[in-house]
C-alpha cells in the first residue's frame, strides 16, 4: 500500500514536467518565425510600433504577443493594366502597360506604415494611368505609331520617377498593346485606300507619258529613215527602189507557188482563151 502514494506522486511529477515542457515548447514555437528566400520581414511592436529594421532571410526570435512579423515578397512581380487616353488631336487610344516591380528593401518599414502589404496594387495602377494620359496627350494619334520608341521611353522614365516616390523599384516598363477607336481606324483605312488610288493614278500618268515619248521616238526614227531614203534616192536614182520591188515580188511569187489553190494564167490572148474555156466548162 505504501507504493500507491509514491506512484501517484511520481505520475503527478511526470504530468507537471510534461505540462512544463509543452508550455515551453509552445512558447519557443511562438517565439520563432522564418523568413524564406526572396522575402523580408517587418516587425510590429505593440509598444514601439513598426520597428525601423528590416529582417533578412532565416529563422529569428521575437517576443510573443508583444511583437508580430509581416512578410514581404521582394521578388520582381509583373503587373498589367489598361488605360483609355486622349491624344493631342482628340483621338481616343487604348493602351496596355506591363510593369515589373519590386519594393525597395531598405524602406520596407516605410512602405508597410504608409501603404501596407498590398502596396503595388494601391500605387501602380493609379500612377500608371496618370503617366500614360500625360504622355499620350503630347502626341497626335499617328505619332504614337511612328514615334513609339520615343513614347515608350517617356512613359518608362516618368513611371520610374513616380514609383521611386513610393519606394517602389521598376525593373521594366513596356507598352504591349495599342489600339485606336473605331472612327479613327476607319479614317486610317480610307486614307490608305486614297493613297493607293493616288499611287495608281501616278503610275497610269507615268505610263501614258512613257508611251507618248516612245511614240515620238518612233515617229522621229521613221521621219529620219524616210529622209535618208529620199536623200539616197535623189543621189543614186530609183535603182534601189526597183531592186526592193523585185525582191518583194519574188517573195510573193514563192508564197503563191507553195499554195495549191493558186493557178497561173498567161498574159495576152492565150490567157483570155484559157479563161474562156474555164468559164464554159463551169457553165455546163
Amino acid at each position: 500500500m505504501a507504493g500507491g502514494p509514491a506512484a501517484v506522486s511520481f505520475l503527478t511529477n511526470i504530468a507537471k514536467a510534461a505540462a512544463g515542457l509543452g508550455a515551453a515548447a509552445s512558447l519557443l514555437s511562438a517565439s520563432l518565425y522564418t523568413v524564406d528566400g526572396g522575402e523580408r520581414a517587418v516587425i510590429f511592436d505593440r509598444f514601439r510600433g513598426v520597428l525601423p529594421e528590416t529582417v533578412t532571410e532565416g529563422t529569428h526570435f521575437l517576443v510573443p504577443w508583444l511583437q508580430k512579423p509581416y512578410i514581404f515578397d521582394i521578388r520582381t512581380r509583373p503587373h498589367n493594366f489598361s488605360s483609355n487616353s486622349g491624344t493631342k488631336d482628340l483621338q481616343m487610344v487604348n493602351l496596355t502597360l506591363r510593369l515589373l516591380s519590386r519594393p525597395d528593401v531598405d524602406n520596407l518599414p516605410t512602405i508597410f506604415t504608409s501603404l501596407g502589404l498590398e502596396y503595388d496594387d494601391k500605387v501602380l495602377p493609379s500612377i500608371g494611368n496618370e503617366v500614360l494620359k500625360a504622355v499620350v496627350a503630347q502626341f497626335n494619334a499617328d505619332q504614337l505609331l511612328t514615334e513609339r520608341p520615343h513614347v515608350s521611353a517617356l512613359v518608362r522614365d516618368a513611371l520610374i520617377r513616380r514609383a521611386r516616390e513610393f519606394n517602389i523599384i521598376l525593373d521594366d516598363v513596356a507598352i504591349t498593346h495599342l489600339s485606336y477607336g473605331i472612327e479613327f481606324s476607319q479614317a486610317v483605312e480610307k486614307k490608305q485606300v486614297a493613297q493607293q488610288e493616288a499611287e495608281r493614278s501616278k503610275f497610269l500618268v507615268a505610263k501614258a507619258e512613257q508611251e507618248r515619248r516612245a511614240a515620238i521616238v518612233r515617229a522621229e526614227g521613221e521621219s529620219e529613215s524616210a529622209r535618208l531614203i529620199s536623200e539616197a534616192t535623189a543621189m543614186a536614182g530609183t535603182g534601189l527602189i526597183e531592186l526592193r520591188r523585185i525582191e518583194a515580188a519574188k517573195e510573193i511569187a514563192a508564197e503563191l507557188a507553195r499554195s495549191p489553190n493558186v493557178a497561173y494564167v498567161p498574159s495576152g490572148d492565150n490567157g483570155r482563151m484559157l479563161l474562156g474555156l474555164n468559164a464554159a466548162g463551169f457553165g455546163r
